[in-house]
């Protein structure tokens, strides 16, 4: 028996079920978020396009907290965080220092960075770590632009009281005639990239890690690494190469693209989800900011007319169960928009927002079962091949 979207199930598991990368099989239970399979995420019960214009750390208090905050409590976290934040240990990102500018993927270099935190300073009070991490992240993030760019550490000082997105823009030096809309859509990225229920591939390792009594920072760190591959958080990057390829929003020119792109069995970037059999509303939502922010940008016209034709394509193979929009089909195309040219950096703005969701998911396995928590995670591999053999 097993519980989705508030219903219980039954689960029997079978043989077919077996090297699916427990795809589908319940293993536990999530009171962050679930996917509803017409109505897309939702954060502790409420729709995530509702959410999409609200302020990060308002989401995170609710991914927390389970509740929104009201005026009082969102100003109260937010001095919380800030405080968090200014007690960045000394020297703790110098170790990013020693790594050569512009090597390995910015995926690496986060994850470093998150170890790098966790080594100069745990408390092993899985909230507070959680929320220190989170607090410090912008640092983080804005020191590896620099790093890897070759221009050293961030010359601005760190100032959190301004918010978690307002100190990673002061903290990059970006003109002030650019930080309102690039304020606006690192915001939008990372409430509607902070949770995804449970079982994704970052999510289950970072709880995996923590169930054996890792700390926050290495459990955090091993859900980056998971992250970073091209089946998982890399896709927005993909998406982004994949709709500059195009080259064209005249509808016969992407559709002829499409066509193409399937005949050669190559993925179409931006399309379908393992759960959602309607377009995702994340996508919906980004489309919306979109309109607003860069309506004649190339690639968002582009993408605009993928939205279109793509799924009628798509929809043409029965196997194909959901031909729809999903969240990367637009995410590239802001942060491009707003000065973020180099799409290998797109999955760290991914990790930093996704980091949100996995701690607050640690933090509620931690309390489970009466503070002793959730068992370590060890599912059971059955054996291909029983035989016994002797070297006799």
């Amino acid at each position: 028996m097993a519980e989705e979207n508030g219903k219980e199930v039954l689960f029997e598991v079978t043989e077919d079920n077996l090297n699916t990368g427990l795809r589908g099989i319940p293993v536990g239970t999530c009171a962050t978020s679930f996917v509803d399979i017409k109505k897309g995420v939702h954060y502790c019960g409420y729709p995530v396009g509702d959410l999409a214009d609200m302020d990060p750390e308002d989401i995170i208090y609710l991914l927390y907290e389970k509740h929104l905050p009201n005026r009082q409590e969102s100003l109260d976290f937010r001095k919380e965080l800030a405080q968090r934040a200014e007690d960045m240990p000394n020297g703790a990102l110098r170790v990013l220092e020693s790594l050569t500018p512009g090597s390995g993927h910015p995926m690496d270099w986060l994850s470093i960075g998150i170890q790098a935190l966790g080594v100069a300073h745990t408390t092993g009070d899985v909230r507070a770590d959680g929320l220190n991490l989170i607090a410090r992240l912008p640092e983080l993030m804005a020191t590896i632009f620099h790093l890897r760019g070759g221009r050293g550490l961030p010359s601005a000082g760190s100032e959190p009281q301004r918010g978690l997105v307002e100190n990673f823009v002061h903290l990059l030096g970006k003109p002030d005639t650019e930080r309102e809309v690039v304020i606006r859509v690192l915001r939008a990225f990372l409430v509607l990239h902070m949770d995804h229920g449970g079982g994704n591939l970052s999510t289950f390792t970072g709880k995996a890690v923590s169930s054996g009594r890792a700390s926050v920072y290495a459990s955090i760190s091993s859900a980056m690494n998971a992250l970073s591959g091209p089946l998982h958080g890399r896709a927005n990057q993909a998406c982004l190469e994949f709709v500059q390829r195009i080259g064209s929003a005249d509808p016969d020119d992407v559709e002829k693209f499409v066509r193409a792109e399937l005949a050669a069995k190559r993925p179409i970037y931006g399309f379908g989800h393992a759960v959602l059999r309607a377009e995702d509303p994340r996508a919906a939502a980004q489309f919306r900011l979109g309109a607003e922010i860069c309506p004649d940008d190339p690639n968002y016209e582009i993408i605009k007319t993928l939205r279109e034709v793509a799924p009628r394509v798509l929809a043409e193979n029965p196997k194909i169960s959901n031909p729809n929009a999903n969240v990367d089909i637009a995410s590239g195309t802001l942060l491009n928009a707003v000065g973020f040219h180099k799409p290998e950096y797109f999955t760290t703005f991914f990790g930093w927002s996704r980091v949100a969701g996995i701690c607050a998911q640690i933090n509620d396995e931690r309390k489970a079962r009466g503070g002793r928590g959730t068992p370590i995670y060890r599912p059971r591999f059955i054996a291909s091949d029983p035989t016994v053999r002797r070297l006799d």
